[in-house]
């Protein structure tokens, strides 16, 4: 018998893996008193006993043979694929792909922040990317099992019946009015509505009664895009404060007005005391949204600015200033869907006790369905992605731009003097009253922004309201709206009478001329008479 007949089948397995890979197997590479002990262990009747040792020791060796075999073609099929794609850098769509890749990466940097330092970004962010998409998996797979809820309500659109003024660029700006007549108001205000709403919120629950008593004129109005106001789609903060002003104008508010600013609302009234300063008399803040990237903001106010936020609610920020391109898929499946939802859920907010209250009254649930229909009236996404991008993006000025301290060119003698007298500070910007009412206990609008905006508005007032949520205080709370009155406008005076104008003093005077010449016409008519 020739010597590749009497091969066992270790040697064969230990040509095809080769001698390079230092694998040497029992009963190879011709030791034959070593292949003869084995075999005589492995099929000699006379060693029964170590039968179980030299299966354990033949299977860990196929096992090692095997595993060594497939390292082996592993290497040999990267290096074919490593061969074939020998250039492939160089074509059209390797620099296509890469241009993409290294964009999609400058775009996601800003995650490595949260990151700890000694962290492979690249190695992080595929774990968690995987750990989200099985999540996802499981919240699919786990859906199917929940009870069946009450299908939502559809939404109910009313007619057209809002009064409009055509702006100087030929857009019309939907209004409503409500209080005292133009001539009869002694304090107009002007009412920005927030994110989600529209000129029917106004201030929520207000009495005409309270208006009436102190002489209160309250237009409200919608935002390009929102109501029956038609689109901007270049707006920014500054086109927003014109608007303001074009309105005023055009509604015959003689002089100034004051500007109320609620939740995303107040990014408007903050524009508004920034760029028509001298139209304002003053402001009144309920919750304002502040720029969490200001350039006065420290790090550790905008951490807390978000703190209380649901994880869904910093999802939709940060889709807000990275992709805006993906808030229609969210806003079609929520508040442009149709269908009728509930505040929280369809703006991603964590609310508090009393807010939760006042949600789920039926008050405050008409309001909601009422004002939500009327916000998403033309059916089109771009005014919220708009109005969202807005919030997060460069507003074109800070707060602190608002009220400035004023500089002057002192010799260096004043200088010296500056620092042993108190100097009293100057102030430019607006100088008027600022009032802000912030509940702390509001999970939408961190309490933070208010001591920001404090901090960087000396003139600014803040009002802290304890146990007070987002809405409590600024919705269908009349005892409340009283007490924002008084504090804007002191004691109640009413309406202002109406001056007579000129024709009809003159038509007055006229009466009281032509009645003694009458008089005397009668006088005469007796006489000639008698």
């Amino acid at each position: 018998m020739s010597a590749a007949a009497t091969m066992t089948w270790h040697e064969d397995l230990a040509t095809l893996v080769g001698d390079t890979t230092g694998v040497r197997l029992p009963g190879s590479g011709g030791d034959a008193p070593a292949a003869a002990a084995v075999g005589a262990g492995w099929y000699g009747e006379e060693e029964e006993g170590r039968a179980e040792e030299g299966w354990v020791q033949q299977a860990k060796g196929f096992a090692e043979s095997t595993a060594e075999m497939l390292r082996e073609l592993g290497r040999g099929l990267w290096d074919v694929a490593a061969q074939s794609l020998a250039g492939a850098e160089d074509s059209e769509l390797a620099r296509r792909l890469r241009k993409r890749a290294k964009a999609t990466g400058k775009r996601l940097s800003f995650m490595n922040e949260y990151l700890p330092e000694e962290r492979d970004p690249v190695r992080c962010w595929l774990i968690v990317a995987a750990v989200a998409f099985v999540t996802l998996l499981v919240l699919g797979v786990g859906s199917g099992d929940e009870t069946p809820v009450e299908l939502p309500k559809k939404l109910i659109i009313s007619p057209p019946s809002a009064n409009r003024i055509q702006l100087p660029d030929g857009r019309h700006l939907a209004y409503e009015e409500q209080g005292v007549s133009a001539d009869r108001a002694r304090f107009s205000l002007i009412a920005p509505h927030s994110f989600l709403s529209s000129r029917l919120a106004g201030i929520p629950g207000i009495r005409a009664s309270l208006l009436e008593e102190f002489g209160v004129r309250l237009v409200t109005y919608d935002l390009p895009g929102f109501g029956e106001s038609d689109p901007h789609p270049g707006r920014n903060l500054n086109s927003s404060a014109l608007d303001m002003l074009h309105l005023a104008d055009a509604l015959d508010i003689p002089d100034k007005f004051w500007v109320v600013g609620y939740s995303g609302g107040g990014m408007h009234a903050w524009s508004a005391l920034h760029y028509i300063p001298d139209r304002v008399a003053g402001a009144a803040m309920f919750a304002p949204m502040a720029n969490p990237y200001d350039s006065k903001m420290t790090k550790e106010e905008r951490h807390k600015t978000w703190d209380r936020w649901s994880t869904k609610r910093k999802l939709m920020h940060i889709l807000a200033r990275r992709f805006p391109s993906l808030l229609p898929l969210f806003y079609r499946q929520s508040f442009l869907s149709g269908k009728q939802g509930q505040p929280e859920s369809w703006l991603s907010l964590s609310l508090g006790k009393k807010d939760k209250t006042l949600l789920e009254g039926p008050e405050f649930n008409a309001f909601w369905e009422r004002n939500v229909a009327e916000s998403v009236r033309q059916g089109d996404a771009r005014p919220f992605v708009q109005e969202a991008v807005l919030q997060v993006s460069d507003w074109g000025f800070s707060l602190s731009d608002i009220q400035m301290q004023k500089k002057e060119d002192r010799g260096f003698f004043e200088l010296i003097k500056s620092l042993f007298n108190q100097v009293e500070r100057e102030w430019v910007g607006f100088l008027g009253p600022i009032h802000i009412w912030q509940g702390m206990d509001d999970r939408v609008v961190s309490p933070s922004v208010a001591e920001f905006a404090r901090r960087v508005v000396p003139g600014a007032t803040v009002h802290k309201l304890l146990d007070e949520g987002h809405f409590s205080y600024f919705c269908f709370c009349d005892e409340c709206h009283r007490q924002i009155f008084s504090t804007l406008f002191g004691i109640p005076q009413g309406p202002i009478d109406p001056v007579p104008q000129s024709g009809e003093v003159a038509s007055e005077l006229a009466e009281e001329t032509s009645a003694p010449d009458n008089l005397a016409e009668e006088e005469q008519g007796n006489s000639s008479l008698a």
